[in-house]
C-alpha cells in the first residue's frame, strides 16, 4: 500500500470554516500557474412544470393539448417543447398536430406507459408532539398498499441532525418497519410547550400584560428578552427547514413524479408574532429574526429546482396543545394567531410548490389524498438559456378555456454548477457516499485547548487514489480536488460548508489500493461536535466522506 503525505491547515472559529491555504508542498510558482483541469460541461436540460387543472367544481379536466396552455418565464411567454398528460397514473400522449417536437435527452412517455411518483417523507421531530406525530405515521403504514408498482418511498427524520430511515424503497414490508421505527423515534414538541409556557410565566403578572410596563403590550418593537427567545425559538425553525432542504438535495433525482410529504409538527410563517400570541399588537421583528417568504425561500426555491411538489402536512404539534395550555380561556380576540401562524407556512410552501396543504382532518389521510391529486396532471416542459447563475425565475402557467383553473409551481433556480455540485456532495456528506463508493479513514487527534472557548482538532485523511484521477501535467501527475467539512455541534447549529481547493500532485503514478495522506487541524468551540469531511473529484464527478464525533478535552 502507498501513502503520499501531504498536509494544510483548516480554521473554524464558532463553528464556521473560513480557509485553507494550499500547502507549497509540490505547488506551481504564484506567476506561472499550472493549466487548469477542468473542462466546460454543456448540456441540455428541461424544466418541468406539473398542472393539475380543475373546473369549477373541483373535477380534473381531461384531454387538453398544448394550445390549450400558455406557459410564461418572466413575464414573457416560452413555447412548450415537452407536453403529456398523465391520467390515473399512465401517459396519455397527444397526437396530430398537437404532439409536442421531443426534446434530446428527453424521452417522450409512450401512450399508456406507467408513471410513478417517488414520495419522499420528511418527519419532523423537533416541533412535533409524538402522539399526533405517531397518528400521522400510523395512517401512513395503513396506506402504504397505495403504492403502485412503479411508486417508491423514502423516509428521513430530523430531531437536530437527519437520519434516514429508509431509501426509496417499494417493499410496504420494509417501510412498514421504518415508520415503526420513526414511531418510537423521541419527539421535542413537549419541550417546546415547555419553554414557551416558561417564557409566557415570565412575562405575565394578570392576564398577559407584561410586568414591567403596561404599554409594552401595544409595543410595536420587542424587548430585550423577547428578542432573544424569538431568535432562539426562529433558530429551531430555520434548522428544521434547512433539514428539509437536505433532505431534498439528497434525494434529488428519482424517476417519475417527485412529491415530498412534509410532516411539519408547527412551523411559523412568522415566529415573532407566534411567539408574541397577540393579534392587538403588531410586532416588527427587526432584520435579526428570520420571516415569511425569508424563512422558507430555501426550502421552495430547493423544491421547484428539483421538480418536487411538497405537499405539507400539519402533523399538528405545538399549536394544536398551546392555545389552551398557555393561555387563561380563549385565545385573545377569539383569534388563534398560532394556529393560523402555522397553518400560513404550510399553505405558503403549497401554494409555492403546486401542492397542497393537508391540514385538521386531512392530516390522517395523508398518503389518500396525494396519491389522488398526484395521479392525473400535465406535464410540460421547456428548455430555458441557462446562464448558472443561481437567479430565480418567476413561471405561470394559463389555461386558455374559459371557466379552469390551474395549480402548479411558480418558479424554478437558475443553479450554477458550482452549487448543483456542492448540492451533490453535501448530500453525500448527509446520507453517506453513493452505493461503490470506496470509503475514506479518518483519524482524529487529541482537541488541545486555544484559548478559554476553543480548541484545535487534529484530523488526519486518506484519501483512496482510486476515488481521485492524476492527471499527467509537466512532468507529474496532479489532481485538483474539492475539500468540504460540515460541522454539527450538540444544539444542532450547523456551520457553513464553503468549498476548499486542494492541489494534489506526485512524481510518480501511485499504486492501486494506496492513499494520500492529508493534515489539517480545525479550530472548534469546546463542545461536542459531528464532524463530516468530503473529498470530490471534478473529473470524475467521485465523492468519499468521513465523519466523526468529536468531544471537548478533558479539564
Amino acid at each position: 500500500m502507498q501513502i503520499i503525505r501531504y498536509k494544510g491547515l483548516a480554521a473554524l472559529p464558532l463553528c464556521a470554516l473560513l480557509a485553507a491555504p494550499l500547502p507549497a508542498w509540490q505547488q506551481a510558482p504564484a506567476q506561472e500557474p499550472a493549466p487548469s483541469l477542468f473542462g466546460e460541461q454543456i448540456e441540455v436540460r428541461v424544466v418541468n412544470v406539473e398542472a393539475v387543472v380543475t373546473d369549477r367544481q373541483g373535477n380534473r379536466v381531461p384531454d387538453l393539448k398544448p394550445s390549450d396552455f400558455r406557459l410564461t418565464v418572466d413575464g414573457k411567454s416560452v413555447p412548450i417543447e415537452y407536453f403529456t398528460e398523465v391520467r390515473g397514473g399512465s401517459a396519455i400522449a397527444p397526437t396530430g398536430n398537437e404532439a409536442a417536437a421531443p426534446v434530446q435527452g428527453l424521452p417522450t412517455l409512450a401512450p399508456g406507459s406507467p408513471v410513478g411518483t417517488s414520495y419522499l417523507v420528511y418527519i419532523d421531530n423537533v416541533f412535533s408532539i409524538g402522539a399526533r406525530r405517531n397518528e400521522v405515521l400510523k395512517a401512513l403504514k395503513t396506506d402504504l398498499a397505495r403504492l403502485g408498482p412503479e411508486d417508491r418511498m423514502a423516509i428521513v427524520a430530523y430531531d437536530g441532525r437527519l437520519e434516514m430511515l429508509s431509501s426509496w424503497s417499494n417493499s410496504e414490508k420494509d417501510l412498514s418497519r421504518a415508520l415503526d421505527r420513526a414511531m418510537d423515534m423521541r419527539s421535542y414538541g413537549a419541550t417546546r410547550l415547555s419553554e414557551l409556557r416558561a417564557f409566557e410565566t415570565s412575562r405575565t403578572l394578570t392576564g398577559d400584560i407584561p410586568v414591567r410596563d403596561r404599554r409594552t403590550a401595544f409595543a410595536e418593537r420587542l424587548e430585550v428578552d423577547e428578542v432573544g427567545f424569538v431568535q432562539r425559538f426562529a433558530g429551531l425553525v430555520e434548522r428544521a427547514v434547512s433539514g428539509a432542504v437536505s433532505t431534498l438535495r439528497g434525494f434529488a433525482a428519482p424517476p417519475g413524479r417527485k412529491v415530498m410529504l412534509l410532516l411539519s409538527g408547527g412551523w411559523p410563517y412568522n415566529p415573532a408574532d407566534y411567539v408574541i400570541n397577540d393579534p392587538i399588537r403588531p410586532v416588527l421583528p427587526g432584520r435579526e429574526i428570520p420571516r415569511g417568504e425569508e424563512l422558507f425561500r430555501p426550502l421552495v426555491d430547493t423544491a421547484n429546482r428539483l421538480g418536487y411538489t411538497v405537499y405539507p402536512v400539519d402533523v399538528p404539534g405545538v399549536e394544536a396543545v398551546s392555545a389552551s395550555a398557555l393561555t387563561a380561556g380563549p385565545p385573545r380576540g377569539g383569534i388563534n394567531i398560532r394556529e393560523q401562524e402555522v397553518e400560513a407556512s404550510l399553505q405558503h410552501v403549497a401554494n409555492q410548490t403546486g401542492g397542497r396543504a393537508l391540514l385538521n382532518s386531512t392530516r390522517g389521510e395523508a398518503l389518500e389524498k396525494v396519491e389522488g391529486d398526484t395521479r392525473s396532471y400535465y406535464w410540460l416542459g421547456f428548455t430555458p438559456t441557462w446562464k448558472g447563475n443561481d437567479q430565480r425565475h418567476e413561471v405561470q402557467v394559463e389555461v386558455l378555456r374559459p371557466g379552469l383553473q390551474v395549480r402548479s409551481r411558480d418558479s424554478f433556480l437558475d443553479l450554477s454548477r458550482k452549487a448543483e455540485v456542492s448540492m451533490m456532495v453535501e448530500s453525500a456528506m448527509l446520507f453517506g457516499n453513493p452505493p461503490g463508493a470506496v470509503s475514506m479513514p479518518m483519524q482524529l487527534g487529541t482537541p488541545v485547548p486555544s484559548g478559554r472557548k476553543l480548541m484545535q482538532v487534529p484530523i488526519t485523511l486518506a484519501i483512496p487514489v482510486e476515488s481521485i484521477t492524476l492527471v499527467p501535467l509537466e512532468g507529474k501527475y496532479v489532481s485538483e480536488l474539492e475539500l468540504r467539512v460540515a460541522v454539527v455541534d450538540e444544539d444542532g447549529n450547523r456551520s457553513d460548508v464553503p468549498v476548499i481547493p486542494l492541489a494534489v500532485s506526485t512524481d510518480k503514478q501511485p499504486d492501486p489500493g494506496g492513499f494520500v495522506r492529508y493534515e489539517t487541524k480545525l479550530t472548534l468551540r469546546k463542545r461536542g461536535h459531528h464532524l463530516t469531511v468530503a473529498i470530490f473529484d471534478p473529473l470524475s464527478g467521485k465523492i468519499t466522506t468521513a465523519e466523526a464525533d468529536v468531544e471537548p478535552p478533558k479539564k
